[in-house]
C-alpha cells in the first residue's frame, strides 16, 4: 500500500513547473519508500527538464541503495 503523502508526492511528478517537481522529488528521496521507485524511473526517463531528470535518476538510486542495504544487514 502506498502512503498518501509518497502518492501526493508522486501526483506532483506531473506539475508543469519543474521546480515543484523537483521539490517533490526530494520529498520523495526523504521518504525512502520503494513504491516511488517506477515514478522516479518515469521522470528519470521522460521528463523534459535535465535537472529534473538528475534528481529523479540521484533520487531513485538512493532509496533503492537503503533498501538493499538494509537487505544485506538482515542476511549477515
Amino acid at each position: 500500500m502506498v502512503s498518501k503523502l509518497v502518492e501526493y508526492h508522486i501526483q506532483r511528478l506531473k506539475d508543469k513547473d519543474p521546480a515543484v517537481r523537483l521539490r517533490s522529488i526530494n520529498e520523495l528521496r526523504l521518504l525512502g519508500d520503494l513504491a516511488a521507485l517506477p515514478a522516479l524511473e518515469q521522470v528519470f526517463r521522460n521528463d523534459s527538464d535535465p535537472e529534473v531528470r538528475k534528481a529523479a535518476k540521484l533520487a531513485g538510486r538512493e532509496i533503492y541503495d537503503k533498501h538493499a542495504a538494509k537487505g544485506s544487514q538482515k542476511t549477515e
